[in-house]
């Protein structure tokens, strides 16, 4: 009888822990969080992932690689180390002060940075161009997506066929999701631990919580924003332009002076030398010169890129429009002040005050 008790309490145990040990290791996973390979929504992540090639177009004019820090170019006569992406405003401020053709070129060996964060040492100027050529050209389609970003970090679990857990690994950036996704292995259960959060072009963030809104949300904002895949350098350096920022800027440095102006595609810089412009808080501003002072008006309206400046003098004509704000230049101890209306009329404030 004891044995008999004892057997039972035995086989009794022995489910028990039997059944402790299932629910430990195994997890039914909803279908709607299991990632698979060659899936629509795993080349999106891919493609979201991707390196962006497009960052230092200033210096390549290549948007599928990136060269990679440190390296070194001459522009235009002057050495710059590039140390950071921050050093591509260096380059674009010795292009600005240059009235001629600008010029650059890249000291070799350099490391490039594919698409797919594979690097590629390059020695000569003839390599470099066989990768160059290769690249989709200015604004044309390429497969990364610009305008939505993971936040990191990012959580996955990994099942086998049985649903039993393999490993939890954490993703840290972008290289690291590319490479995820690359390795997926058909054989096991793979899901990413939600929600997640991703952060639009425009600084606004979604929340996802499973990988069927993921490939919506990713797959609607392919297209909406400018990838700026171009090799225009300047043409976006006012996105974060605001009224007050400019307002504070010509407001609290005085005695402005034209340093570019021209209407209808003429030249007039000399136009106005030795005129020194005054903005003040009320919307007025004057001018002086031998001896003369004019007034007139102003107003900044609109942000980023739009952002528009309505200057009106009576006396100084060649002044007067309604402007676009196309940059705010800092570089070594000038600031100036760009700007434009189409491609014939431009007007550029120059002052030490910086």
């Amino acid at each position: 009888m004891k044995l008999k008790t004892f057997l039972i309490l035995f086989v009794i145990t022995f489910a028990f822990s039997s059944c402790r040990k299932e629910e430990r290791e195994f997890i039914q996973t909803p279908e709607e969080e299991i990632l698979e390979a060659n899936t629509n929504v795993a080349a999106l992540i891919k493609r979201t992932a991707s390196n962006d090639g497009s960052l230092d177009n200033i210096v390549d004019r290549a948007n599928c690689f990136d060269i990679a820090f440190p390296y070194t170019v001459n522009v235009n006569g002057v050495e710059i180390d590039v140390n950071s992406a921050s050093d591509y405003a260096v380059i674009e401020c010795v292009f600005d002060q240059s009235e001629i053709d600008n010029t650059l070129n890249i000291e070799f060996p350099i490391t490039i940075v594919l698409s797919d964060y594979s690097e590629v040492t390059i020695n000569t100027l003839a390599e470099f161009e066989s990768y160059t050529d290769s690249c989709n050209g200015e604004n044309e389609y390429d497969d990364d997506i610009e305008c939505i970003d993971f936040t990191f970090p990012i959580e996955a679990s990994i099942f086998n066929p049985n649903n039993e857990l393999l490993e939890t690994i954490t993703i840290e950036n972008d290289n690291q999701l590319f490479d995820f996704i690359d390795d997926l292995d058909e054989d096991n259960i793979t899901t990413l631990n939600f929600p997640l959060t991703l952060i639009l072009f425009d600084n606004s963030e979604v929340v996802i919580n499973n990988f069927d809104e993921l490939e919506i949300v990713i797959d609607y904002s392919i297209n909406l924003c400018d990838e700026d895949d171009d090799y225009d350098y300047s043409d976006d350096d006012c996105d974060d332009c605001t009224p007050s920022q400019l307002e504070d800027l010509l407001i609290s440095c005085t005695d402005w002076e034209v340093d570019k102006l021209e209407r209808d595609g003429n030249d007039y810089d000399n136009a106005y030398n030795g005129y020194e412009f005054n903005f003040f808080s009320d919307g007025t501003m004057s001018v002086y010169w031998n001896s003369i002072i004019e007034y007139g008006t102003w107003t900044a309206s609109g942000s980023g890129n739009t952002l528009e400046v309505l200057i009106n003098v009576p006396a100084l004509p060649l002044c007067n429009n309604n402007w676009i704000l196309h940059e705010i230049e800092n570089c070594s101890d000038e600031t100036k002040i760009d700007l434009r209306v189409g491609d014939e009329d431009r007007l550029r404030y120059e002052n030490n005050c910086n």
